[in-house]
């Protein structure tokens, strides 16, 4: 492994660690998520260079779930959104 890899690796390693447990899901598969919470919150941000998508994550049972998509999720009413200017999930 080259120095450059190397910290690379150490990077994301603590980006890990600050962040804790993130789980990438599909849309439909966060979508079911949500609806197993009362009353979801959820941050979104949109981003793309040549095509934008949408970034979406959520907590449940103290696991953050992040997902991202080319369309816009049809969110169920009761989840409170809030924009981010930017979700950034480690590699």
């Amino acid at each position: 492994m080259g120095a450059s890899a190397a910290v690379h690796a150490a990077m994301i390693a603590r980006a890990t660690k600050a962040s804790g447990v993130i789980v990438r899901v599909t849309p439909a598969d966060f979508l079911a998520i949500l609806q197993r919470v009362s009353a979801p919150l959820v941050i979104l941000a949109e981003g793309g260079v040549f095509r934008t998508h949408t970034r979406y994550l959520t907590s449940y049972k103290g696991i953050a779930f992040f997902t991202k998509s080319d369309e816009p999720l049809l969110l169920p009413q009761s989840v409170e959104t809030v924009v981010a200017e930017k979700i950034w999930i480690p590699d």
